[in-house]
């Protein structure tokens, strides 16, 4: 059931006869007059008129019919719980469709998500590998969702299954639980369509990229289908170790299926299953100076500090079954249950600022061999959502209210040294094979239900009010915090005025939280739970009959009792209390129907209010450990005053299309906000004055050109266009950043059948 209002026909009908030939274009005319004067000719019709045969005029309706989106512009998305327009959710949503991540050749959700202005990037470490994202300036680790159910796991997420990829900004734990003030990030599957179609890619690149993929969907009866999924891609690096040759390497593969059945019938079955596998040889990066605070002059930045011996798994299992009945047009109940396993096992090598890399793993005469985990998390997830439209009062109600189950299992462990420290006998480690002692393991069981109404009371304005009860008991390993139990309330509230179809003003507020322990964020002496609030402003429209969307959100957003993310440190406080204050523009959608146009710029003033304060010691009763009060008013960590991304296509005629776009990105800071007055953080205000490390400001470019015919297609992609040398990602505790990928050329065929 959709609640989303139609949008203006008029652009979809601008581009479908602008697909008629020429040739047809005055038959067409002349069939539309015989229709019109058809009566008036009836009544004094001659033998001449009698014989009179108009041609016949094929239209042929060319759109593809797996196409959910209208190209860069999001039509549709269940991030509110519901199915509808995103251009009716009060509160700033940002999708990156599959079109977006075709043309751009993209094979990560990492590559996907910097179409995302107001995201960066966070390097692998402090204990969460994977995909680690900051939005707004708030980390978004805890609020990865795969279709609405949470999918908080540590591991790289591919898009060769996603039909897009939403992210509903600000604080959201009223519809979604325990989460952060940045916002949500939501992958949506591919789903069987009642069409026959099938799709076949193959890619070539430099530095050993090779990519195939398959989307094969089958209707296998009147009202079910069948979609395979099916991805393999290797990748190489521009970066190599100079003593070894090795280079970072990514060798991913994967395969989704999913039969539904009783489609657009009252009671509609999706089952799926997904499996993805990585072997990586992880990449963590290039020093800081401890002069300069800027990335290390002392080498390259091409130089790679880490060993073919390297290595980092993972295998991926996720089946979920999803029964949606309709009572009515105006009324459906949706459940999903969820079984998912992931495992991962990894050592990296950290680099160093001084010693260049060797063959061993150790940066000697450091023995640290590096970083290095063993994780096997399982989850079942329960989620019943029932949304209904009726009047009361005379008044429009429309009604969302739901119940979660969520059982969580999670085991980790450092990995046992199969070797030595020494040159002679360097360090070897084996994936899964753990150390004997200090695993860390947590079973945890949530539970939660929520009721939301939006209210129109007036004509054109609407007030949403919704509010949510989550309870967790969990039991850790942790001798310091063994168990964890509690209940939080969490809200939602927005005034809508929708004096047209085109045109959407809203003012919001939302909370979210995390308590103390979770996601392994463990405290020596019981704390509050990590909270935050948002109050955001903002405006949507819709212009070109439709065709071209633009927003607009000014907001604030405001933290407190920050946590970190190491999973094992008990010093887990960061900040007392800090704030984002941005403002986002974004622009989606057909400029003419050649000309296409993805957007967006967000500009962030975020500084921490108050320091961290925390039990860190043995005894839990001492006095507190409080920060250095001098990164009170310091810019908050990996958080840039400005990103910008554009990405623009054009089509030429006769198949041929032309692109491209840049990333943008303001300076990043790097650095510890909870470490105490001392020599550690005196190195920081040199002079009085705050110097942190610096991930420099970039611009990376990217081009594309294609020839497009209805069965195949040819692309060719030049990513870093320019070939600049940037730093995307910075390891927030302080010591290192991730070079970006060098410039690199893509040739892409496709195969439609």
């Amino acid at each position: 059931m959709s609640h989303a209002r139609s949008r203006p026909p008029s652009g979809t009908l601008r581009q479908l006869l602008a697909r008629i030939q020429p040739a047809a274009a005055a038959p067409a005319a002349a069939s539309l007059a015989f229709m019109m004067l058809a009566p008036a000719a009836a009544l004094a019709q001659t033998p001449a008129a009698a014989e009179t045969t108009l041609a016949t005029v094929k239209v042929e309706d060319t759109a593809d019919p797996m196409a959910v989106n209208n190209g860069y512009q999001a039509t549709e998305t269940r991030v509110g719980k519901i199915k509808q327009d995103p251009h009716d959710v009060p509160q700033a949503i940002t999708t990156v469709t599959s079109k977006l991540m075709e043309e751009q050749q993209v094979g990560s959700l990492r590559e996907a998500l910097r179409n995302v202005s107001g995201l960066t990037f966070n390097a692998a470490e402090g204990g969460r590998a994977g995909d680690n994202m900051m939005l707004r300036g708030f980390y978004t680790f805890g609020d990865m969702y795969l279709d609405g159910l949470r999918d908080t796991a540590q591991y790289n997420r591919e898009t060769f299954n996603l039909e897009q990829v939403d992210v509903l900004r600000g604080s959201a734990s009223m519809l979604f639980g325990r989460g952060q003030a940045g916002g949500v990030i939501n992958l949506v599957s591919k789903t069987p369509k009642r069409a026959d179609a099938y799709m076949l890619t193959g890619s070539v690149g430099t530095d050993g990229y090779t990519e195939a993929t398959a989307d094969l969907n089958k209707r296998v009866g009147q009202d079910a289908a069948l979609r395979v999924n099916l991805m393999k891609r290797d990748e190489g690096s521009w970066r190599e170790n100079p003593a070894t040759g090795a280079q970072p390497e990514i060798h991913r593969g994967g395969a989704a299926a999913s039969l539904a059945l009783g489609m657009q019938t009252d009671n509609e079955f999706i089952l799926s299953h997904q499996f993805t596998r990585n072997r990586d040889i992880p990449d963590y990066g290039f020093s800081f100076d401890n002069a300069t605070r800027r990335p290390n002059s002392n080498f390259s930045p091409d130089t790679f500090w880490g060993i073919d011996r390297n290595f980092d798994d993972s295998d991926v299992n996720i089946s979920t079954a999803t029964w949606t009945h309709r009572f009515s047009p105006t009324s459906e109940l949706r459940t999903a249950v969820r079984y998912g396993d992931y495992q991962r096992s990894y050592w990296a090598r950290t680099p160093s600022a001084t010693v260049a890399p060797g063959d061993t793993g150790l940066n000697l005469p450091s023995t640290n061999a590096g970083p290095t985990r063993s994780m096997d998390y399982e989850t079942v997830t329960v989620q019943s959502d029932y949304n209904t439209r009726f009047r009361a009062f005379d008044m429009k109600h429309e009604l969302v209210a739901g119940i979660e189950y969520l059982h969580e299992d999670s085991h980790r462990s450092g990995l046992r040294n199969l070797g030595g420290t020494t040159a002679d006998n360097p360090p070897l480690f084996r994936p899964y094979v753990e150390n004997t002692a200090g695993a860390v393991n947590f079973t945890g069981d949530s539970y939660a239900i929520y009721a939301q109404d939006t209210v129109e009371f007036l004509p054109f304005w609407k007030l949403t009010l919704g509010a949510r009860r989550d309870e967790l008991k969990a039991e850790y390993s942790s001798a310091t915090s063994p168990q964890l139990e509690y209940g939080e309330w969490s809200t939602r509230a927005a005034l809508s005025y929708q004096p047209n179809d085109q045109a959407h003003y809203y003012l919001g507020y939302s909370d979210s939280f995390s308590p103390t322990a979770d996601l392994y964020q463990l405290t020596l002496a019981p704390l509050p739970p990590e909270t935050s609030e948002v109050v955001e402003a903002g405006a949507k429209w819709m212009f070109l009959d439709g065709d071209l969307t633009f927003r607009t959100a000014i907001y604030r957003a405001t933290k407190h009792w920050e946590r970190n993310t190491d999973l094992e440190s008990t010093a887990a406080i960061l900040t007392n209390k800090r704030r984002t204050d941005g403002i986002e523009f974004e622009a989606a959608g057909r400029i003419t129907p050649d000309w296409e146009v993805f957007a967006g710029l967000a500009l962030m003033d975020s500084k921490i209010l108050q320091v961290a304060y925390n039990h860190d010691g043995s005894d839990a009763n001492a006095d507190p450990d409080i920060a250095d009060p001098r990164f009170a008013g310091q810019r908050a960590r990996n958080t840039p005053k400005y990103t910008f991304n554009l990405w623009s296509t054009y089509r030429l005629g006769h198949g041929w299309k032309i692109g491209g776009g840049v990333e943008a990105k303001g300076d990043r800071y790097a650095y510890s906000p909870s470490a105490q007055p001392g020599a550690s953080t005196d190195a920081l205000f040199p002079g009085g004055g705050f110097k942190p490390n610096t991930a420099p400001a970039y611009a990376r470019w990217d081009a594309m050109v294609s020839y497009e015919q209805k069965r195949w297609a040819a692309r060719f992609n030049v990513q870093n266009l320019f070939d600049e040398v940037y730093y995307d990602a910075v390891y927030d505790n302080g010591s290192f950043s991730v070079p970006g990928q060098g410039r690199r050329f893509i040739l892409t065929g496709e195969l439609k059948f």
